[in-house]
C-alpha cells in the first residue's frame, strides 16, 4: 500500500509542476503578445496575429494540463476543486456583468478592464479553495 501512495503523491507532484510550467509559460508568451507590438516588432501584423496564436496554443495547453492534475486527484481532492470552481465562474459572471453595467451608464469614473475581472477570479478562486479545505480536511 505504501508503494501504491508514493506513486500517487510522486505522479501528483509531476501533473502540479507541468501545470506551474504551463501557466508560466502562458504568461510570458502573453505578455510577448502584450508587449511585443509596442516595444519589439513595431506593430508588424503577421508577428502579432503570430504571438497571439502562440498564446492561444500555450493556454490550450495549460488547460489540458490542469485537466491532467485533475485526473490524478482523488474524489476530496476535486470536490474541493470543482466547488471552488463552480463559485468562481458565478461570481465571476455576476460581477463582471455588473461592473460592465457600472461602466456602460457612468456610475464608475473608470473604464471596466478585462485585468479587474481577472484580478477578481484569482482572487475568488484561492479564496474558495481556502475556505472549501478548511471545511473538508
Amino acid at each position: 500500500m505504501y508503494n501504491f501512495n508514493y506513486f500517487i503523491m510522486k505522479n501528483k507532484k509531476h501533473y502540479t509542476v507541468k501545470l506551474a510550467l504551463w501557466t508560466w509559460s502562458w504568461v510570458a508568451t502573453l505578455a510577448i503578445a502584450t508587449f511585443g507590438p509596442k516595444f519589439i516588432w513595431d506593430d508588424h501584423v503577421f508577428l502579432t496575429v503570430f504571438a497571439i496564436l502562440v498564446n492561444l496554443g500555450n493556454g490550450i495547453l495549460m488547460i489540458l494540463a490542469n485537466k491532467n492534475l485533475f485526473n490524478c486527484l482523488d474524489e476530496l481532492q476535486r470536490k474541493i476543486q470543482l466547488e471552488a470552481l463552480g463559485i468562481t465562474l458565478g461570481l465571476a459572471v455576476i460581477a463582471g456583468l455588473s461592473f460592465s453595467l457600472l461602466d456602460q451608464t457612468n456610475l464608475i469614473t473608470f473604464d471596466a478592464e478585462i485585468g479587474f475581472l481577472v484580478g477578481f477570479i484569482g482572487i475568488t478562486y484561492m479564496i474558495a479553495l481556502l475556505i472549501n479545505r478548511k471545511r473538508y480536511l
